[in-house]
């Protein structure tokens, strides 16, 4: 299985989007600034995930909630749990 997910800091409430073939894993790595693109900007919490069957839909998902339209997607499926941030 391979994941895309959505974190969000608890720091400054922005958002990072990628994907992975051990969730947990790369959770941490976020949280132990082992990752470049989210390194000091933590801590963090999983907001929203997916799996997928291979590495590249999951790639392919990544990309797309990148987009204008997978933040308005993201947006409305997660307007309760957003605005109570």
């Amino acid at each position: 299985m391979f994941y895309t997910y959505v974190l969000q800091s608890k720091k400054n409430g922005s958002l990072y989007i990628g994907y992975t073939g051990d969730l947990r894993k790369r959770f941490k790595e976020h949280n132990d600034n082992k990752s470049t693109y989210t390194r000091n900007r933590g801590p963090y919490e999983i907001i929203y995930y997916e799996s997928c069957l291979n590495k590249d839909d999951a790639r392919s998902r990544e990309l797309y909630l990148k987009t204008g339209m997978g933040r308005r997607y993201l947006n409305a499926r997660l307007k309760r749990f957003l605005f109570h941030t």
